[in-house]
């Protein structure tokens, strides 16, 4: 009876359509199925917008983007009568009922979809059928790269864009709008790399278990910006070369000198090397700046050999000088040259000193006993110092070994070269 139809109470279990759904017909199909289904493929367009390159990574040779990725496609199943033609938009809530492209990315390592304040999905839904799903997307994924020319490289990495279930027999994937299909914001820039380009291509893959798969790419050429890495490391590694130079102007006997400047170059080289290679992967193969810094470890390392053959070579002769003059009652006569090596200080070549002077100098009773020769040794020099001063270069280059002579000329005519040769090969 009427009576008792109004004091039925509705079943609360039942959800009622919303208005939308209903509009769109949404509960007199199944949406599991993709339009057309048995019949040709459905197109599927794509079309993207790059907001930003946020992060490239060395280390980990990978590469994180944020992006708009819509997609085109028509479902006749969706098609609404409009008055007005016009269409009508939706949040993520009737994504999970509807079909939609099941577009990946291949090689990705990360990727999430932006959720503030809320999920950041549009779908939009014309009168024809006609479908607009769009996302926006932070995406980490692999990029292969080649550091053999590092750090004058130019990076080549692709964003690849496929459908994970169906293969070309079901969904055919294509660029929507061709080359204008990839777009990006004028203002992308990265600390480390200047973009060459983008574009957009696409091809086939093949999975030996489900079949072919059209897929998409999203390619872009990044070549690094050099002058950092001149600042760090080129330019320090050239003046610690140039600085062990200084050691073949130093006389010959400044052992302490020679020696301390060769060591200090060579830990600083050690050091520029190991900053260098700690932020980079460890790849198994000789890179470009790994040619440089080693050669000009070698150009260190060879300054101190130089050393050590001048020093061996001096020692030899002055043994030969002291077999042919001889002793005299346990004195030697030795030059001003032979009595830096003892105590590391200039002395007059006129005056004559004898090896027990200097060491009665660490001896306080044969100190007193020689007072008044040692006297009279000082007293000569220090009359003497002003003739000193316009003659100690002289007496440098004289006292240098012929092994300085040609290595302050070879030194740095081969680094120029190699300089020439470096940068004329890889830039």
């Amino acid at each position: 009876s009427k009576r008792e139809m109004k004091m039925r109470k509705p079943d609360s279990t039942k959800v009622q359509p919303l208005k939308s759904e209903q509009l769109l017909h949404i509960e007199d199909h199944d949406f599991a199925l993709r339009p057309g289904f048995g019949g040709s493929p459905i197109p599927v367009g794509i079309d993207v917008h790059v907001e930003s390159i946020d992060s490239i990574s060395e280390v980990d040779m990978d590469f994180t983007m944020t992006l708009y990725l819509r997609h085109y496609w028509k479902d006749e199943r969706l098609s609404f009568h409009s008055n007005k033609n016009r269409s009508m938009t939706f949040d993520g809530r009737l994504i999970k009922k509807i079909w939609v492209p099941d577009v990946f990315f291949v090689h990705s390592k990360r990727s999430f979809i932006h959720d503030t304040t809320v999920e950041n999905v549009m779908l939009r839904v014309y009168p024809d059928g006609n479908v607009l799903f769009s996302l926006r997307i932070t995406v980490s994924a692999m990029c292969f790269m080649d550091f053999s020319r590092f750090p004058l490289d130019t990076q080549n990495c692709s964003l690849e864009l496929e459908s994970y279930a169906y293969n070309e027999d079901d969904l055919m994937l294509y660029w929507k709008h061709g080359n204008k299909s990839l777009s990006t914001d004028e203002h992308i820039s990265l600390s480390q790399f200047f973009i060459e380009e983008f574009s957009a291509s696409s091809g086939l893959a093949f999975y030996s278990s489900t079949g072919w798969y059209n897929r998409l790419f999203i390619n872009f050429a990044l070549r690094r910006h050099i002058f950092f890495f001149v600042l760090q490391s080129y330019f320090p590694a050239m003046l610690m070369v140039i600085l062990s130079w200084v050691s073949f102007w130093i006389d010959r006997r400044a052992v302490p000198a020679r020696v301390s400047l060769g060591v200090t170059t060579v830990l600083t080289m050690s050091t520029i090397m190991t900053g260098v290679n700690a932020s980079m992967p460890q790849v198994s193969y000789i890179k470009a700046v790994d040619v440089y810094l080693w050669i000009s470890f070698l150009f260190v390392f060879l300054s101190v050999i130089e050393y050590a053959a001048v020093n061996y070579l001096t020692t030899v002769e002055e043994r030969k000088e002291l077999k042919k003059g001889g002793k005299a009652l346990g004195m030697y006569s030795i030059d001003a040259v032979q009595a830096m090596a003892f105590d590391g200080c200039f002395h007059d070549t006129d005056v004559d000193m004898d090896l027990t002077a200097f060491s009665d100098r660490c001896d306080e009773n044969e100190t007193r006993a020689r007072a008044a020769s040692v006297s009279n040794v000082d007293t000569t020099r220090i009359k003497r110092k002003r003739s000193l001063k316009g003659n100690v270069g002289r007496i440098i280059l004289q006292n240098n070994h012929v092994i300085d002579t040609y290595s302050r000329i070879i030194f740095p005519s081969v680094y120029i070269v190699f300089n020439f040769f470096y940068w004329g090969l890889y830039i």
